[in-house]
């Protein structure tokens, strides 16, 4: 009786054991599991964070070096990037260059652009810059303003773009900064700013009905005497051929720069 006892403890001793094994490997299984989609969804949240970092370096686009009808069609007071050539230099003060500037499709003119005395000396006739500004206008003149420069590789120096057929157009603005020409003007008047020489010069020509008040800039080339008392004596009626800078004050007003008596 006793042998049967014992052999019946056994047996339901050796379920008991059978029945906690099966109930353990769901709880050694399950972290399993949870460790595994872990690791798998990590990964992919990295790939994402990558992504995110690499779309502001695709929006650096922005401020890439812009054609002439870009610089048209920008927006006042927005910054513009140009690459441009050095035409002529008006005057460096208190570390600020103002220059004439000109590219094969447009002109620019550079107002009070950061510039050191040496670098000044650097910009001559043909020299290629980029420049980073502002555009802006004043009195119908568009110009760059608080920009900084890069002197690069190149050279080119303008032609005189004869512009005569175009006086009293609304076509001429589109020549705005550019070295252009006009040929048979009559003389109509000079005047002095101050009423005195010694400054700038103010002319006023005439051809075919329409006028255009043009400038003997004297920081431009005010300094050539020669040039000077050829302007400042020129005679009520006579004819001449011009060239300058198209500057705008108010309509044309070219900055003149050669003046042929005919």
């Amino acid at each position: 009786m006793k042998k049967t006892l014992a052999l019946v403890l056994t047996l339901a001793l050796g379920i008991s054991l059978v029945a906690c094994g099966k109930e353990e490997a769901p709880a050694t299984e399950e972290p399993a599991a949870e460790t595994t989609e872990a690791t798998v969804e990590e990964p992919a949240a990295e790939a994402t964070e990558e992504a995110a970092t690499e779309e502001p370096a695709n929006e650096d686009a922005a401020g890439d070096v812009m054609s002439y009808a870009d610089f048209v069609a920008a927006d006042l007071d927005t910054e513009v990037v140009v690459e441009t050539y050095v035409q002529a230099k008006q005057s460096w003060w208190e570390d600020k260059a103002t220059i004439y500037t000109q590219n094969e499709d447009g002109a620019f003119f550079i107002y009070e652009m950061a510039c050191s005395e040496d670098d000044y000396a650097k910009l001559t006739e043909g020299t290629k810059i980029k420049v980073t500004g502002v555009k802006s206008e004043w009195s119908g003149e568009v110009e760059i303003v608080d920009a900084t420069f890069e002197i690069e590789d190149g050279n080119y120096v303008a032609t005189a773009t004869d512009v005569t057929d175009l006086l009293g157009k609304d076509e001429l603005i589109e020549k705005q900064n550019q070295l252009v020409s006009f040929t048979d003007l009559t003389v109509k008047s000079v005047a002095f700013k101050n009423d005195q020489p010694g400054d700038d010069i103010y002319v006023t020509f005439e051809k075919d009905g329409n006028e255009l008040s043009a400038c003997l800039e004297y920081y431009l080339n005010g300094s050539d005497e020669e040039f000077y008392n050829l302007v400042s004596g020129l005679e009520e009626g006579a004819t001449v051929d011009v060239e300058g800078f198209l500057y705008w004050y108010e309509g044309a007003n070219p900055h003149i720069t050669k003046v042929t008596v005919k």
